[in-house]
């Protein structure tokens, strides 16, 4: 399976899935677009809070091709940060108290220079979050001391698994992700993380396997931490249920399938006003691997800068982006439907 850019696919086109959403929203299925039902809410203009992540995509490149990426991530995608961009990054970040650095990509492992930007982040005493697809740790010799790399340097690890068991997780994956993925989440148990009297955090991320919402959070992870603990001797800490954006791929299965209006409607319908308080844009700033600012992960997939005269991380300036109204569009309903979503889950 290739990526849809490297397959000339037209839902590559950032403007393209734009205006698909647009449309399905306003004109075909005539609901309310989601800045009017943020403004019904009283939520406009959407503002940032106190910023407290600065979340950096280290690449699109990564060794699997997932049916629900919103990156349209794949061995094939060349696009990859410099280390001059990492430079920029870690001098936007030495001008700030932001607590939390979050890495992700693609897979951000396989980013040439993401050890060092690690270390780097570490001697500036911030806290490192990495999103490891977990298959990373066994695919390559030379990505299997990386659970021992993460301990060194007090890593939180922020793995993805869509369910605790093959079928699912693989249909939605790959075949043999789950296997591998469980043979990855063990070497990171084995050398402390998700274990009682440590500090290593190692959290699993659920996104649904089809296009429904996902369910109650903490029921999840009850589910997940039993059926892992009890089968397959696995331990973790924490669980995010994360709704699956109308983005990239998912847009495509969702097209291919037949479940576009549906679920979109779906989504709409699910407006949480609390959860929209809560989300994840207005106490996070993205940052492409080119460098260029976003207000989320979504945004960023879809070409949507922040709205502020500073647009790359080199002319970074917490002022003034904290000024800036953040940038919405019918994708946003994603992050807004029940529980709300965000990269750390549920918000409302």
């Amino acid at each position: 399976m290739k990526s849809l850019k490297a397959t000339g696919h037209q839902l590559a086109s950032s403007a393209t899935q734009i205006e698909l959403l647009e449309q399905e929203v306003s004109s075909k299925l005539k609901l309310p677009t989601f800045r009017e039902k943020m403004a019904t809410a009283g939520l406009l203009p959407l503002r940032p809070t106190e910023l407290a992540i600065f979340q950096v995509n280290l690449g699109k490149m990564c060794n699997q091709v997932c049916k629900h990426c919103h990156v349209d991530a794949g061995p094939d995608r060349k696009e990859i940060m410099t280390r001059e961009t990492m430079q920029h990054c870690l001098a936007a970040l030495a001008k700030t108290n932001i607590p939390t650095v979050d890495l992700t990509g693609g897979a951000p492992e396989m980013n040439p220079d993401f050890r060092w930007f690690v270390e780097e982040i570490r001697r500036l005493g911030r806290h490192v979050m990495v999103r490891c697809n977990l298959t990373i740790i066994v695919a390559n010799p030379k990505y299997n001391d990386l659970p021992e790399f993460y301990r060194q340097h007090e890593v939180e690890v922020v793995s993805s698994l869509p369910f605790y068991n093959a079928d699912k997780t693989d249909r939605q994956r790959g075949k043999g992700v789950f296997e591998d993925s469980v043979k990855a989440l063990r070497m990171l148990n084995a050398v402390g993380y998700g274990q009682e009297g440590t500090t290593l955090k190692l959290n699993l991320v659920y996104n649904p396997a089809g296009a429904f919402l996902p369910g109650g959070q903490e029921g999840l992870k009850r589910q997940f931490k039993r059926v892992l603990h009890d089968e397959f001797g696995v331990v973790f800490n924490d669980l995010y249920a994360i709704t699956n954006m109308p983005v990239s791929r998912y847009l495509d299965y969702l097209i291919a399938s037949g479940n576009y209006d549906g679920y979109m409607e779906k989504l709409v319908n699910s407006f949480n006003p609390a959860a929209a308080e809560g989300v994840m844009c207005r106490n996070t700033i993205s940052i492409g691997w080119d460098g260029q600012l976003y207000d989320c992960d979504f945004n960023q997939m879809l070409e949507l800068n922040v709205a502020s005269s500073v647009q790359h991380v080199r002319d970074f300036d917490i002022d003034q982006l904290s000024q800036r109204s953040i940038i919405l569009n019918e994708h946003c309903y994603g992050c807004t439907a029940g529980a709300g979503s965000s990269c750390g889950g549920a918000t409302a």
